[in-house]
């Protein structure tokens, strides 16, 4: 037990990420879990954990300083549940090798959306018949991504809600972590039920992950963000070429080489 604190301080970082920028931590537990070689489905189900912490106590704060559009996060958050469940139904047998390779492209999309999220315009929309549509199945795919890999859905919702709604930065990111709390949750419970998750692991992440929800939540309001976005995302990048090559070495036939 007492070796596995270091789980709290891995949540505690994950969770100021998180909070801040409303990916949900899993871009940080996850590689982190997966180089000391956990299997797969217990990597994703320990950083839902994670995940659903931080979402709790980043809406908690985010709630109180007024920034979350509660009938939107709502409404979409409860479109992520049927896809958390495929999600984690369908990593049940996923092998290290594929997963690795799969997780590489989500870290290096993660790495885009973090450093251009403040170049991401926001006009005011009308909400067409179309994007209505279009959010309905980006909430379905994101919550496949979210219980697959362990990692929420933050990278589909804030440019949805940026980019296709016109909302503000600063109120995507906050309704992002509402959104999160869903998909976490539901997935949490599936992948407990399919016997996935090491509870003392997970309790130890989600722990460090509250914490640091509260303490990015608090950040967000006037950190300056540039730097750490840079420093983030090539530590992130990094990660995403391991997990290629770890994936490439441990199954040469991966191609049909």
């Amino acid at each position: 037990m007492i070796d596995q604190l270091w789980m709290i301080l891995l949540g505690f970082a994950a969770g100021v990420l998180g909070s801040m920028i409303g990916v949900g931590g899993g871009i940080i537990v996850v590689p982190v879990l997966t180089f000391l070689g956990f299997p797969p489905t217990v990597a994703a189900s320990n950083s839902l954990f994670a995940a659903l912490s931080n979402s709790i106590a980043s809406t908690i704060s985010y709630s109180r300083q007024k920034r979350i559009e509660f009938s939107l996060g709502l409404k979409l958050g409860l479109l992520t549940i049927p896809g958390t469940i495929l999600g984690a139904l369908l990593s049940t047998d996923e092998s290290p090798e594929i997963f690795k390779f799969l997780f590489g492209f989500v870290l290096i999309a993660s790495a885009a959306y973090i450093f251009l999220r403040k170049k991401i315009e926001n006009k005011e929309k009308t909400l067409s018949k179309q994007m209505i549509v279009f959010a309905v199945g980006a909430s379905f795919f994101a919550g496949i991504i979210s219980s697959f890999f362990g990692i929420g859905g933050g990278i589909i919702f804030v440019p949805l809600m940026v980019v296709g709604m016109g909302m503000a930065m600063k109120r995507a990111a906050p309704t992002s972590q509402l959104i999160l709390l869903f998909a976490s949750l539901s997935g949490v419970i599936i992948h407990s039920l399919l016997g996935h998750p090491d509870f003392l692991q997970a309790g130890f992440l989600a722990i460090g992950a509250f914490v640091g929800g509260l303490v990015g939540a608090r950040l967000s309001l006037d950190i300056k963000e540039r730097y750490l976005q840079i420093l983030i995302s090539v530590v992130i990048i990094i990660a995403a070429g391991k997990l290629f090559f770890d994936s490439l070495m441990g199954n040469s036939n991966f191609f049909g080489i």
